[in-house]
């Protein structure tokens, strides 16, 4: 005789069993003689305990009150499941049955409530993903992985109690709606149900009767998802409560319903999840197309169930917590259309997508002569000077097209337009044209022989058998059949005239939407727009550049435009720059391009030349120096430049020792690496240096050997070096550090610490080279160069990255006599060290800087970002201090902040989430637990405050 099984249709509302902890705890012990505590887990519809041994903090396991309307059959073949997959997937980590003195846990307890079956299964050590915090891709595609691990597993079991019927089985969605819609009470929440089924359910009936059936876990979720205390990607599974047999589609439908509330995440942030699943379990044509669908009805049903859950039980906290992000799993689930979403799926899973077919009807427009075709992509010239930030620049240029005589202007759709395009913004923006954009210059007749009908709006709709063309933008009073001259006409189609397509859509969906709606342009007699392909420039920089010439992040965007602290990718997406001192007076400077531009019209050479550039150039420099330093030398990059400071040090003393701050960076030349410490850049740094080098310790406050004031011991302990090397016969010829410790994020050395340290170099004859690469030319707000923020002189200065303003320059600035001295090493010559292009390039930086008042800029912007940073810590104890000065800041993370253990893997994954919310933001440091916070000097507080505010958002729900 078959033991009957749970029907949701014959008892759809589920009570869950609400035994007090008195009664758990004495039928625990009556029943598998072990006394126990415990504590309430939440569930939908049984009742969870974690318990103890009595007065142990270590879990027993977890306690499974079972709802008392499913039954022994359907108890067993959940741990069956559960072994078969253990059994099968021995690298997950999957929860058994707990063995007590008396045999397994898990008997029928005769409760006040009713019979009700209890059982103990393993408590999986780690963290679900459950709340809506963030999921990188890598944890979504994990997700995706063990779900298919899972359904692979479960393949080809069976059990008799697959004849159960769930709310959950996605086979019976539809039907679970059409119960659940009329017993909501809120009018708008039915109708936003509906609206969203009404399609999902239409496209599923099309396949379901071809959905392969199996057994499977059909509730791997977020909730039901751990990771290990230490990894983020989750390794094991919990929780076989709806294990059925049932599409198995429905297995990655579930999956990527609980990715869809977390913070950021869309349809398409779901991607990565089936391709994972995909690539362990193949997804046939059928079950692609009924994927979405299903994410859909998972969705409805999440919304009413958990609905009626509440109504129906009050005291039920875990499913009244749960209502805000089951709402969102739907509305995000049916934010894009189901052809489109799907068609981006099929595209993500290398499968063939059907493109529309072209226009079928007669051309709308003449033969125009001279048509002009608008590019307003990243690159496009139109964009140049800051024109992208405003609305009007497109039509500007049309305008201005037709005045020179052009038919007709026309932006394209289907290509990326960045003018116009938002700025600061947390999401990838909608930058693709769905319609093509026409101008004309004489009003036009549509042909006589086509079937145009104006909407209530004004909207031409233009018919050729299925295919159809919306015409829209055409003034009230426009003559019927007419498109008027001088107007911005979007033509859209020629299909899918039934769906509503936004003005512009994102890079991610635009071939999707472009596969279903088609391209207009042969509608109007005009060439179709080229199909922007998958962009291959980094594979192929990967092929040619060496692979320790590093570029930023594992798959970075490709960026085309900089303007002030922006930069722009070629799809249209603009980012925050909050690294680059480079670009030191923003990205694209007119000014610094103009200078540039004029000059490769009259004269670019190198420097042995007699011209007036490289002379005024460096006395510009050395008027911001103090009156000593006046002498110039020009050269291509600060490894240049501090690789020469060296040996300036070793001309003018004639000695070849040099000692150096540990964990600083100073260049890849020889010399300049010789001097570099720093383990980021090279973790033997300290054994590979040659014996001329010497170091002492690195005079870092903060986690240094010594802290807080014990910093004051840093420069007597240095000067001890110094005077050791002098007593053993071989004298320093030079020191060389940053004046203000850059590599470790801005770390302020402590007061009078290179005073101490210059005053004994150069007591014994050697001198004291300071390198302001980093620092110097105002970033730090207060001082124009890093020394004066410790009141020295410097005998050599070492400049470059900000002079140039993005043009390799550098520059070592020194004592005429110490200069001199440079002949007993032969003569000196850098080809473009100085050449007439980097001279005017680097005055008209230096004319940016003091004119537009960059370095007040970066005193008040500085502080004021400074000060946002530092209350990010009274909230987020992995932010353990705020280094710098102006817009040379560190924010430096950790673990603990009394051993200071640094949290490397943390910020990596935190400037990740960055680049997602839009800001480009890299680490630094020995530890690479630092963010090097170093904008261009034109950043304005409101992108300051928006750096702030994502930092705080990813801190808040997680990287």
């Amino acid at each position: 005789m078959t033991t009957p099984t749970f029907d949701y249709f014959a008892q759809v509302e589920l009570p869950t069993p609400t035994l007090g902890l008195d009664e758990v705890r004495r039928l625990f012990a009556s029943t598998f003689g072990i006394e126990v505590d415990a504590t309430s887990l939440g569930s939908q519809q049984d009742q969870n305990f974690r318990v103890f041994r009595a007065g142990e903090s270590e879990p027993l396991g977890v306690l499974k009150l079972s709802n008392p309307a499913f039954s022994e059959s359907e108890i067993e073949m959940q741990d069956e499941a559960s072994a078969v997959v253990a059994d099968r997937q021995p690298t997950l980590r999957i929860p058994r049955i707990v063995v007590g003195p008396r045999g397994p846990l898990s008997a029928w307890w005769e409760s006040s409530q009713g019979r009700i079956h209890a059982r103990v299964i393993e408590n999986i050590a780690g963290s679900t993903l459950m709340g809506s915090g963030y999921l990188s891709p890598s944890v979504v595609a994990r997700m995706g992985e063990v779900s298919a691990r899972v359904s692979v597993s479960l393949a080809d079991y069976v059990h008799p109690a697959f004849s159960r019927v769930l709310q959950w089985d996605l086979r019976h969605a539809t039907r679970v709606i059409d119960i659940l819609l009329p017993l909501e009470p809120d009018a708008a929440v039915r109708a936003e149900v509906e609206r969203a089924v009404r399609p999902a359910r239409s496209i599923l009936d099309s396949v379901s009767e071809r959905l392969p059936v199996q057994a499977g876990h059909f509730d791997v979720t977020d909730d039901n998802i751990l990771h290990p205390h230490g990894d983020a990607l989750p390794d094991a599974v919990i929780d076989f409560g709806d294990v059925t047999a049932s599409w198995a589609v429905g297995e990655i439908a579930v999956t990527v319903s609980s990715v869809l509330h977390h913070d950021g995440a869309s349809p398409v942030w779901a991607l990565p999840a089936i391709r994972a699943f995909h690539a362990l379990r193949p997804l046939s044509d059928d079950e692609v197309t009924a994927l979405w669908p299903l994410v859909v009805l998972r969705g409805a049903i999440l919304v009413l169930s958990g609905r009626q859950q509440v109504r129906l039980d009050e005291e039920n906290t875990y499913a009244g917590d749960a209502l805000d992000r089951e709402f969102e799993v739907l509305r995000q689930a049916a934010s894009v259309p189901l052809e489109v979403i799907t068609r981006t799926t099929r595209r993500a899973l290398g499968l063939p997508v059907a493109d529309a077919r072209p226009w079928g009807g007669p051309a709308l427009l003449p033969a125009l002569a001279d048509v002009v075709t608008l590019d307003a992509g990243t690159v496009s010239e139109l964009n140049d000077e800051g024109a992208w930030l405003q609305a009007d620049t497109i039509d500007l240029a049309a305008q201005a097209a037709l005045a020179g005589g052009a038919d007709a202007v026309v932006l394209p759709a289907w290509l990326p337009v960045l003018s116009g395009a938002p700025h600061r913004t947390p999401a990838p923006p909608a930058t693709i044209p769905t319609a093509l954009t026409l101008w004309l210059a004489e009003a036009v007749t549509l042909p006589e022989d086509v079937d145009a009908a104006a909407s209530a709006d004004g909207t031409f709709v233009i018919r050729a058998g299925d295919d159809r063309v919306s015409i829209s933008g055409i003034p009230a009073g426009t003559p019927e059949r007419t498109l008027p001259a001088g107007v911005a006409l979007r033509v859209r189609g020629p299909h899918a005239a039934d769906l509503e397509a936004p003005d512009r859509v994102t890079a991610a969906l635009a071939p999707a939407w472009r596969s279903v709606l088609g391209d207009p342009a042969p509608a109007l007699g005009l060439p179709t727009a080229p199909i922007v392909h998958d962009d291959d420039v980094l594979d192929r920089r990967e092929r040619v550049l060496a692979e320790v010439q590093e570029h930023y992040y594992v798959r970075p965007p490709r960026i085309e435009r900089g303007w002030r602290e922006y930069l722009v990718d070629v799809d249209g997406r603009v980012y925050l720059d909050m690294v680059n001192n480079v670009a030191s007076v923003g990205h694209a400077h007119p000014k610094v391009a103009a200078a540039a531009s004029r000059q490769l019209r009259l004269l670019n050479t190198n420097s042995r030349f007699n011209y007036g550039a490289i002379t005024e150039y460096a006395e510009k420099i050395a008027a911001t120096l103090p009156d000593e330093l006046d002498t110039v030398f020009f050269v291509n990059s600060g490894s240049e430049a501090t690789d020469l400071a060296i040996r300036l040090a070793m001309a003018s003393t004639g000695r070849p020792d040099v000692v150096a701050m540990r964990e600083a960076y100073h260049g890849w030349t020889y010399a300049s690496d010789a001097v570099s410490t720093s383990i980021a850049d090279n973790p033997n740094a300290l054994e590979s240096r040659p014996a001329w080098v010497h170091t002492v310790d690195a005079a870092n406050s903060y986690r240094g050997v010594h802290r807080g004031d014990e910093a004051a011991k840093y420069a007597p302990e240095a000067v001890a070096v110094i005077d050791r090397l002098a007593a053993e016969g071989r004298p320093a010829g030079g020191f060389i550090c940053e004046t203000f410790f850059g590599n470790a994020g801005g770390v302020a050395l402590p007061a009078g610490y290179l005073a101490e340290v210059y005053r004994a170099v150069r007591a014994h004859g050697g001198i004291a080279i300071a390198d302001e690469v980093q620092v110097g030319f105002g970033r730090l707000g207060e001082w124009f160069w890093g020394f004066q923020q410790q009141g020295v002189l410097p005998d050599v200065v070492a400049v470059a990255k900000s002079i140039g303003g993005g043009q390799p320059i550098g520059a070592v600035i020194t004592r005429k006599e110490i200069a001199d001295r440079y002949r007993t090493q032969g003569y000196f010559f850098s080809s473009t060290g100085g050449s007439p292009v980097s001279s005017v390039i680097g005055m008209a930086v230096l004319d940016v800087i003091q004119q537009e008042q960059l370095q007040e800029n970066a005193r008040v912007v500085g502080a004021h970002l400074k000060a946002r940073l530092q209350a990010l810590g009274d909230r987020h104890p992995i932010v353990g201090t705020v280094h710098g000065s102006g817009l040379y800041l560190g924010l430096e993370f950790v673990r603990d902040r009394e051993t200071l253990e640094p949290a490397p893997v943390e910020t990596a994954a935190i400037c990740d989430r960055l680049l997602e919310l839009g800001v480009v933001m890299q680490p630094t440091g020995d530890f690479q637990n630092v963010l090097k916070i170093k904008p261009p000097l034109c950043v304005t507080q409101e992108s300051a405050d928006y750096f702030a505010d994502a930092l705080e958002r990813v801190l808040s729900t997680g990287w």
